[in-house]
């Protein structure tokens, strides 16, 4: 059974690990391996136990709203926002289609409705835009380049949603 639950500092050091292997796996394929830490930030010492390395994940990982997935006592997602803004969304790949994701995000909806916020925003990396399309997300630009923490020419998609009062 999966449960969404708040985040909590003390997580951050296994949803460090969670968004760094996903984020390499499945938004980062085109990066070559020496530039891949430009692109993860200090999430490229997630597997480090140095106190610095792991006091600026968990820095990273703040924001307005955090909620993680656990599925059998482990982390297997995680979801980061603030008003009108989905940060990111990582689930991990063994856990992909099995409605993590969807949870996540409607949490996130449910609690930005409670909020009084009636449009949500994602810059979706081009792996997710099928995922937010069935979500409901609509694409509300063309394709753009962005960047990661220090890495340039990730390509993403902006989008938004309409959130409707149930």
């Amino acid at each position: 059974m999966t449960t969404i639950r708040r985040y909590r500092e003390s997580d951050a050091p296994e949803v460090g690990k969670l968004i760094a292997d996903t984020y390499s796996e499945f938004n980062l394929s085109f990066v070559p391996p020496d530039e891949l830490g430009l692109f993860l930030g200090p999430f490229r010492h997630a597997r480090s136990q140095q106190k610095l390395h792991q006091q600026a994940i968990a820095q990273v990982i703040q924001s307005a709203m955090v909620y993680v997935a656990e599925a059998d006592g482990e982390i297997v997602g995680v979801l980061r926002g603030r008003k009108e803004r989905l940060g990111s969304l990582f689930v991990r790949g063994d856990h992909h289609r099995q409605g993590i994701g969807r949870k996540l995000v409607e949490r996130f909806e449910q609690e930005s409705l409670r909020q009084g916020v009636t449009i949500i925003r994602v810059a979706a990396t081009l792996y997710a835009v099928p995922f937010y399309l069935a979500m409901g997300y609509k694409r509300s630009t063309g394709v753009r380049t962005g960047w990661s923490f220090e890495g340039r020419g990730l390509k993403i998609q902006p989008m938004r949603k309409v959130l409707e009062k149930q």
